[in-house]
């Protein structure tokens, strides 16, 4: 069966031609599924014997809310979708002054391994279709009313490490006849796949790279990101430098402040000292807290901030939303799962 969703328009027009029928029938179906149809009698303006064979031989994807909760305190609605096999992602919308961020996952769980994060606690399951994280836009938007006008691979699961999948999405949610939505208000976050980052690179996208760096020194950095063991910060930072160098476009480094791990004097000046002259952009997150895991939340992020900004480093601060809902990765899917590991449900 087909995944019709996951197919570009010229993909289309070429099923089309197979199926006999003129090219304008595929810029048809794209609008279709654009508007959230979930059935192929919905097509209305397509022939029933069309709409019978696509039936027959491809598939729409839709989710379904498995569970759905709403921040009293800024509005932010956190998203539990079941995908079509059962298996659940999660999916945030949060309300700034400047539009409307959706926050996608990319895979089912994680395989990262990262110390601080529930989404990698039960492992990876399997990618998600090019599909399933376009469906995380379109159907939080027509789900909340709210107009979709940012992007942000945050979610459940490493983005690069579902490396196809992710670029076909990148290309259908920019599509012109689609979402529409510009790759300068996309941000993709990684955990620091060097060679996926010189992949990336190559493409020359106008997305923002966010790289999460969560500790400047090997020691710290392998300790709670696995993945560190294979590639080291300086590989890591040199890959960015490349990534620099290759697109003009600026790095944000995503760091988790951890209560007596990565919050010292040292470190930050150790941060510092790797991106001097790079332009970069250093986003401090208050560590959410996370009930099977030991790391607690800084008590000197305003400390780290000043630090760092004294060595001529741009860094903010970033804002915490969605506090009273279960809004970090991964913890509303854990929850839904009872803290099994996901192979106890499938």
């Amino acid at each position: 069966m087909i995944d019709l969703k996951s197919m570009n328009l010229p993909e289309l027009k070429e099923l089309c031609k197979k199926l006999g029928q003129p090219a304008f029938r595929a810029k048809q179906i794209f609008a279709w599924m654009y508007k959230g149809v979930t059935e192929f009698e919905e097509m209305s303006d397509l022939s029933k014997e069309l709409r019978q064979t696509l039936k027959e031989q491809a598939y729409l994807t839709h989710p379904a809310v498995e569970r759905k909760q709403v921040s009293q305190e800024d509005g932010t609605i956190k998203y539990l979708w079941r995908l079509m096999d059962g298996n659940c992602v999660e999916t945030v919308l949060m309300r700034y002054h400047h539009g409307n961020t959706v926050c996608v996952s990319s895979q089912v769980g994680c395989r990262m391994g990262c110390a601080f994060c529930a989404s990698t606690l039960a492992g990876k399951v399997r990618d998600l279709t090019a599909s399933e994280i376009l469906d995380q836009v379109l159907f939080t938007q027509l789900d909340s009313g709210a107009e979709i006008s940012n992007i942000v691979l945050m979610g459940i699961g490493e983005p690069l490490d579902n490396f196809e999948n992710v670029m076909r999405f990148l290309e259908l949610v920019n599509h012109p006849d689609g979402m529409n939505i510009g790759m300068r208000h996309i941000s993709l976050s990684t955990c620091g796949l060097t060679e996926k980052i010189d992949k990336l690179a190559l493409r020359r996208l106008q997305l923002t790279l966010s790289v999460s760096l969560h500790a400047p020194d090997d020691e710290t950095r392998s300790k709670i990101m696995p993945v560190n063991r294979s590639v080291g910060v300086e590989k890591l930072m040199n890959t960015c430098r490349r990534y620099f160098e290759t697109t003009g476009r600026r790095i944000s480094f995503e760091y988790a402040m951890i209560d007596g791990v990565n919050d010292s004097d040292a470190q930050a000046d150790l941060l510092a000292d790797w991106l001097a002259g790079t332009g970069s952009h250093v986003n401090l997150i208050p560590l959410n807290h996370v009930e099977e895991s030991p790391l607690k939340p800084s008590r000197r992020v305003r400390a780290f901030q000043k630090r760092l900004a004294d060595r001529g480093v741009t860094v903010t601060v970033r804002r915490k939303l969605g506090g009273d809902i279960d809004a970090s990765c991964g913890q509303l899917r854990r929850k839904a799962m009872g803290g099994a590991d996901v192979s106890e449900r499938m």
